[in-house]
């Protein structure tokens, strides 16, 4: 890091108007498999390493959202993990999913670790 930012140096010397006016935005210069490489559209994320779950809309009573949330981080997940636990328990033919890590819960105000 220079000492005196304002000061450019002779490896990243400030652009002149001609600098700039020559400047092309490097998606119209680099090949189109560069492009298309690195290219990501907003909201897109890379594959996931675990297996993929489906993002749904699912309506729920405010105050077992507000209970869930009020867990803390993770929720979603231990909601998730609730769902499961029951369609495991109904017979709705969900299957065990092994996960990496250890399991992590919330008793009372303590994070168990299982």
């Amino acid at each position: 890091m220079r000492k005196n930012a304002s000061r450019p140096d002779a490896e990243n010397p400030e652009w002149t108007e001609e600098d700039f006016r020559r400047a092309r935005p490097a998606l119209d210069m680099l090949p189109k498999e560069a492009i298309e490489a690195i290219r990501r559209y907003r909201g897109q994320r890379g594959p996931q390493k675990s297996p993929t779950k489906e993002q749904i809309s699912l309506r729920v009573d405010r105050d077992v959202a507000a209970a869930y949330r009020a867990t803390g981080p993770g929720w979603q997940t231990r909601a998730n993990e609730a769902l499961r636990a029951y369609a495991k328990k109904a017979s709705l033919g969900v299957r065990a999913v092994r996960r990496g890590g250890a399991k992590r819960r919330t008793v009372g105000n303590k994070v168990v670790v299982r």
